[in-house]
Formats: C-alpha cells, structure tokens, sequence
C-alpha cells in the first residue's frame, strides 16, 4: 500500500529519516531522561487535535471492576487475561460490543456476568471529565482556534461518551477509529483526520496520553503534547500561542 498523504507530506520539509518532534522521557527525580526526537515541525501549529479518553473524560475498566471483583490480584487476573486491552481494542476497529462479549463468554463462562458488565455498565468506567482540559478548550474556543478529535473508539460507545462533557461540542470533526475501521497509531487514520479537516500535521498540534500514538504523529510532522499532567497542557498551549 502507498504512503498516505499526510506520511508524504510530511516528510516533503524535513531530512530523510529524520525525526519530527522533541519528547522526553522523565527519568529519576523528574528530571528529562531519553531524548527520543530531535526536531520539530517548523512554525506553529493553528489548531488542536485532541484525543478523547484520558485526555478529555477520564477512562478506566478498573473504575467499574473494582467495585465487582475485590482481591486486587483476582482483578488484576481479569484484567489481564480475562478482558485485556486487545481484546476490548477489537471494537475501536468495528467489531459490535456484543459480538466481543459473546466470544469472550464463550472462552471464560464461569465468568459470564463480569464480562457482560463491560458493555452493561460501560459509563461506571468514566470518572467524569478532565476540568483542566476543558478549561483550555473554552479559551482556544473563545479565541477562535480550530479544533478537532481524533479517537480509539467504538462507534456505539461514543454518543454516550460525547454527551459526557460540553467540551466535545467545541470541536468541529471528530475522527471515530470504528467508523473507519482503523485505529491510531496507523498513520492511515492521521491521513483521514488531516483530509477531514482540510489541515495539514504541521498545522495540528495533537494532544494524546498514548505515547505510541504520540510518535507516531510525531513522525508524521504533528506538533505533539504527551498528556501525562492534566496541569502541563495549559503551559505547552501557552508556549505555542494558542492561549
């Protein structure tokens, strides 16, 4: 398959094979560990990107399971073998929640109930939205920066997460992976976002708290905000001229 558009033009501005963003990792004492990019996109970007979970509203299958299973080493177990993250990516990608469920119950049935729950009482995994992410998007809004949503996600999932904060209505287009039956960190998708908004990766700053995500758009010529701190969003918005 040929480069998406975004991967060409992207990599039109800069050296071949030369990385685009600077991201450290905090190594003891909080103190920058690895340099794991050296170069930026150049100029600033005119508008933001933003991932939903963990960035937006706060997501966790252990918000609801530690209230269903109380040994923290029998939910560990669950979590890991039981209803991993791979197996629950499968409806970021198209599949139904009761398709997976099915399948799921089917290999586990002593655990019938539990994995049921996943779907039953998906909104306990929320623990409301991020105040500070929801603060700075207001003022990028009343300042008139353009921004948009990229996210992992099921398409029957995101009407209730999306009636979850008023924030998700300050963006303009929201790229749902399940739609398009292709997730981050799949450059395809970061092609899709960009030709959906009409904009450009140098144009985005992309905001994520998945670091594979972050270098991938890195990569692609993203300006790119690793969301680790809910308060460190705000100072890099600042940095760049968005707020």
């Amino acid at each position: 398959m040929s480069a998406p558009a975004a991967t060409r033009a992207a990599g039109a501005d800069r050296p071949e094979g030369r990385p685009s963003a600077v991201l450290f990792d905090v190594g003891p004492q909080g103190r920058p560990g690895a340099v794991l990019f050296d170069v930026g996109p150049q100029g600033r970007p005119k508008a933001v990107l933003f991932d939903v979970g963990n960035v937006i509203v706060r997501w966790s299958p252990r918000t609801l399971y530690s209230k269903l299973i109380a040994d923290p080493a029998e939910l560990d177990r669950f979590l890991t073998e039981v209803c991993p993250m791979d197996w629950h990516a499968q409806t970021d990608v198209g599949r139904t929640f009761a398709e997976n469920i099915a399948e799921r119950v089917a290999l586990y049935p002593r655990h019938d109930a539990l994995i049921r729950a996943w779907w039953d009482r998906w909104p306990e995994m929320f623990s409301g939205a991020i105040p500070e992410t929801e603060a700075v998007i207001e003022d990028l809004h009343a300042r008139g920066v353009p921004m948009h949503g990229l996210t992992n996600m099921s398409i029957e999932a995101w009407p209730m997460v999306r009636a979850m904060s008023p924030a998700f209505d300050r963006l303009d287009v929201v790229v749902v992976s399940a739609e398009e039956r292709v997730m981050k960190p799949d450059p395809a998708i970061f092609a899709l976002a960009c030709e959906r908004t009409g904009l450009s990766p140098s144009d985005m700053l992309f905001v994520d708290d998945s670091l594979p995500n972050i270098e991938s758009a890195a990569r692609l010529g993203f300006h790119v905000h690793h969301f680790t701190d809910p308060a460190a969003l705000r100072p890099q918005l600042e940095t760049l001229g968005l707020v």
